[in-house]
């Protein structure tokens, strides 16, 4: 108990330092935790794909559409259990700023091919039935204040013209990482007005989400829906959901692996803080340690002395930063549009991370005071003067 005495009023000693290198271990914690949750947070969008899904689209582009004809022949290749469409649609809602996802669907079988979206049978009828209807995710409807007859008026751009729809449904997310912040309409409806304004654009999708029977034929039935359009004016591109998701990460894989070398680099500018806090402590008091071995106090008293100085100081440091992590990320989370990260949380390796990374940081900064106070001998330490 006394050396736990000695340990905390020596790490108190200097109270303005001691104050402020707790501070800045804590601010290197909090930008550790914020950037290692935007990383798993996009990387998480990747494992909300599903096993048994498909997505064809067009083999140059993502941006090039698909005939809608493509559909039934894709329908009935062996191994395929359903197919469902969608279509980016874009638009302005109120604001520019206001921005989520907005698409266009085949309202009979979408919600078939994505059961982690549910919605009640009575809101799937009613928007079925209704040719201007649209289903948006909770977390819209609690942002903008909308329940189900409310209209929601959008300004296209892809599509240009006012285009006015009904809310019909309110979907809930299945899993934590389930995109709850989409706005969903008919296909129908669009390709009507197409149809009319422009007809060259009139009868293609976006892209097809194949569901299949056995996720392990994923490559077999890939391979032949592909084969049935080689050739053609519009080729196909099959993979399986994940793949398709990862291909948008990997679009933006260099500032990912930008942020997420950073939220290393800022654990060695906690290890320098802290390892400077404790040389300078350790100089300071090269004449207490002669004191000390001349009393009789052993190497393994100084070293204690020393390593739980450092880990009380990096363990104080890292808790305040874990502690002030959790409602910076969740203020973090309100103030960024959700259509950029629909959901936003703190993983717990991050917290475990962060916490590891404060123990090996309280070690490491004290071994060269260590070394310092162990190789000193007594006569040295009594003539030191600093």
């Amino acid at each position: 108990m006394k050396i736990l005495k000695i340990i905390f009023a020596n790490a108190l000693r200097h109270k303005l330092r001691t104050t402020l290198t707790i501070l800045g271990i804590a601010i290197a914690v909090i930008a550790f935790g914020v950037l290692r949750t935007v990383v798993t947070v996009w990387d998480s969008s990747v494992d909300a794909a599903a096993a048994n899904r498909l997505i064809t689209r067009q083999a140059v582009s993502f941006i090039f559409p698909l005939p809608y004809a493509y559909k039934e022949k894709i329908k009935n290749v062996e191994g395929v259990k359903e197919v469902s469409f969608a279509n980016w649609f874009g638009g302005v809602y109120k604001d520019k700023n206001n921005f989520f996802t907005r698409i266009c669907v085949d309202a009979d079988t979408y919600f078939d091919v994505l059961p982690e979206f549910i919605i009640s049978p009575e809101e799937l009828e009613n928007f079925k039935k209704e040719r201007n209807a649209c289903v948006i995710g909770q977390e819209i409807a609690v942002q903008y204040n909308l329940k189900l007859g409310d209209q929601m008026v959008l300004e296209g751009d892809i599509f240009p013209g006012q285009w006015e729809f009904v809310v019909r449904g309110i979907y809930k997310p299945k899993n934590k990482n389930t995109d709850d912040t989409q706005m969903l309409f008919h296909w129908d409806y669009i390709n009507e007005r197409m149809k009319a304004e422009a007809p060259l654009r009139a009868g293609s999708v976006g892209w097809y989400i194949v569901q299949i029977e056995n996720p392990n034929d994923a490559a077999e039935v890939s391979e032949k829906i592909d084969a049935l359009f080689k050739n053609s004016s519009a080729e196909t591109k099959t993979e399986t959901e994940k793949a398709f998701t990862q291909g948008f990460v990997a679009a933006s894989s260099a500032i990912i692996t930008a942020m997420n070398f950073m939220s290393f680099v800022i654990i060695g500018i906690i290890m320098l803080v802290l390892a400077n806090t404790m040389i300078m402590a350790a100089r300071e008091r090269t004449r207490e340690y002669a004191v000390l071995k001349t009393l009789g106090f052993s190497a393994f008293h100084i070293i204690g002395l020393i390593l739980g100085e450092s880990l009380v100081i990096a363990l104080i440091g890292g808790g305040i930063g874990i502690a002030l992590t959790y409602p910076i990320v969740a203020g973090f989370e309100q103030a960024m549009p959700k259509g950029f990260f629909p959901f936003f949380y703190i993983e717990p390796i991050t917290t475990i991370l962060a916490l590891s990374a404060a123990i090996i940081i309280g070690i490491l900064a004290s071994i060269f005071p260590i070394q310092r106070a162990l190789k000193t001998n007594i006569v040295d330490g009594f003539r030191f003067v600093g």
